[in-house]
């Protein structure tokens, strides 16, 4: 039987949370990846704890948004820690786009597309004239046109992405229950998996409180 995949969100500067959140999360019935972000990866021990971490498919988050060259020259200098999937907004551009994925070689290249903590409210206030599935769908084409082996959208987007995009989608703003705490477009695993995402990635709702506790609830949940 097909796993579903899930990448837990280790939002966190503590190691030892870190090695916690790993054991407690490990799954017969999931595949389980681990995504480290800005916090953890630019604090004093973050960066060589990912480089010695062994067997886990480990994923970026490093949202690279710069230009072509400095996205390039960015992804080589985090070669020696063997991540698996690495971010870059691709409102970088296509040129960067294509610079990275030329110098990603094993890493899986994921385009960022509007962040699930905005919505068209905060889009207009930034100067989009379009609204969130408009700007996410034709990000979703220039991703595929980059040859990027991912993108991270809302699961509320994702149905929209798949027309355009064929590979993997990893989908964050996933809550178990109607709290959304900082993200805008969220839905629950389920209905995430349901619009055909290949990845969700939970933070909060698995790492807060009793980790194995809320893994069961993650696989009773969707086998409801």
């Amino acid at each position: 039987m097909k796993k579903n995949k899930l990448f837990v969100a280790c939002d966190t500067t503590s190691i030892k949370k870190i090695k916690k959140i790993i054991t407690e999360t490990q799954s017969s019935n999931l595949k389980v990846g681990y995504k480290f972000g800005l916090e953890f990866l630019n604090s004093k021990n973050g960066r060589t704890f990912v480089s010695k971490v062994k067997n886990k498919t480990i994923f970026a988050d490093l949202k690279l948004h710069d230009i072509p060259n400095t996205c390039a020259s960015a992804i080589k200098a985090i070669k020696d820690l063997k991540v698996d999937y690495l971010t870059i907004h691709i409102s970088s551009g296509l040129d960067a786009l294509k610079a990275a994925k030329k110098v990603s070689g094993k890493i899986k290249l994921i385009g960022v597309t509007i962040l699930t903590s905005l919505d068209n409210k905060a889009l207009k206030e930034i100067g989009f004239n379009k609204d969130v599935k408009k700007i996410v769908h034709h990000q979703a084409k220039l991703a595929s046109k980059a040859k990027l082996d991912a993108i991270v959208c809302s699961a509320q987007e994702v149905k929209i992405v798949k027309k355009v995009f064929k590979k993997e989608i990893i989908t964050p703003g996933i809550r178990f229950s109607s709290i959304t705490n900082d993200q805008k477009r969220t839905l629950t695993p389920k209905q995430a998996y349901r619009n055909g995402a290949t990845w969700l990635v939970v933070g909060r709702d698995i790492t807060k409180g009793n980790i194995k506790k809320n893994i069961k609830k993650l696989i009773d949940h969707l086998n409801q």
